[in-house]
């Protein structure tokens, strides 16, 4: 089985258009680097169709090695990966871009080696390497299927994308869908895509920083946004549709149960809007159990995503069964656990 072409980055497309349509001119150079990036997305789509390599299994019962983690600097230029700036092992060089790629790297390895028993995000020790520095004021960040590449921002709406650990497990989690589950970019499996990767975002910054599900802040992007914009971050998990409301980005669009949910054509049929009903699920299956999201929630969500029981196509109902069978499997019938998943699809409106 082959699957799919993954490039997925973290911005999405219908904010970008925001910023590109702005004629103040204060904001001409965002609206110009949000420009360039629409036109990075499109090339996007051309690739998007094309077979990737066979997915591999991981390795059960195999014991996570450690990182092996590579930083290239692309120097403003648009070509991969760019020159090696920071190996493993080595100390830290001073550019903070590259410091924060490193160590967002480590901790997402940390994450899935912890947490999880997985060895690297294809469960067989895979290499992780980022770029960053790319592009000139590039207003994005993305996984490649293959890397991380992170832009510095525009200055104006946008800082460096290395500064959000979210932003590094969110992108870095796409991998980890595509070796395990292959999940198409388009529609109710697009969303799950995305929220998926925004759930194990936020795991990988709660447990770097080892914050219960209290504590965490569960903003996906958090530090993105410059002090100009009147948000906190691009995605809110506990409450979709408050992440930002600026007179330049316009207000957070997202719904958070199905009865908002958007229909469109754009955004590979808003998957970055939808995703925030099954974020909110998981959001609130963590804040019933409390504790530590990464032990049950996590679990739970983990074991659907690479169980292999997921189609390409998953809609929200059947990945929403799925979640309630892991749970079932893994806590019992009657735990607080399997109560907690059926709760939250159903406090969402997505029926079992």
């Amino acid at each position: 089985m082959f699957v799919p072409s993954v490039h997925c980055s973290i911005v999405p497309p219908y904010l970008l258009r925001r910023i590109a349509a702005q004629q103040e001119p204060r904001l001409s150079g965002a609206a110009e680097a949000a420009r360039n990036a629409l036109l990075h997305v499109s090339s996007f789509q051309a690739t998007r169709a094309e077979p990737s390599p066979l997915a591999i299994p991981a390795m059960v019962g195999a014991k996570p090695g450690p990182p092996e983690r590579t930083i290239y600097d692309a120097m403003s230029l648009e070509e991969l990966p760019g020159s090696p700036v920071r190996k493993e092992g080595k100390p830290p060089t001073g550019d903070a871009a590259t410091d924060e790629a490193y160590d967002g790297l480590g901790s997402t390895h940390r994450l899935y080696a912890d947490a999880f028993g997985r060895d690297s995000i294809d469960g067989r020790g895979l290499p992780l390497e980022a770029t960053v520095h790319y592009g000139k004021r590039y207003d994005n960040a993305f996984w490649d299927g293959r890397q991380m590449v992170f832009g510095d921002g525009d200055g104006e709406v946008f800082g460096r994308f290395t500064k959000s650990l979210s932003v590094i497990g969110h992108e870095l989690a796409h991998g980890v869908t595509q070796f395990s589950a292959g999940l198409n970019y388009r529609n109710q499996a697009g969303a799950l895509n995305e929220s998926l990767s925004d759930v194990f975002g936020a795991l990988v910054e709660q447990y770097a920083k080892q914050q219960s599900t209290a504590e965490a802040s569960w903003l996906i992007g958090e530090g993105l946004f410059t002090d100009q914009v009147q948000g906190a971050a691009l995605r809110s998990m506990k409450a979709p549709g408050t992440a930002y409301d600026d007179d330049v980005l316009g207000k957070d669009p997202q719904p958070d149960t199905m009865d908002s949910y958007v229909r469109t054509r754009t955004d590979y049929g808003g998957v970055h809007i939808n995703s925030g009903i099954p974020n909110r699920a998981f959001c609130l299956v963590a804040t019933a159990l409390g504790g530590n999201a990464w032990d049950a929630p996590g679990q739970i969500w983990y074991e659907t995503l690479t169980g292999g029981g997921l189609a390409p196509n998953t809609t929200f109902t059947a990945f929403a069964k799925a979640t309630a069978a892991s749970a079932k499997e893994l806590f019992g019938a009657e735990s607080p656990a399997h109560d907690a998943v059926r709760s939250a699809w159903d406090t969402v409106k997505v029926k079992l």
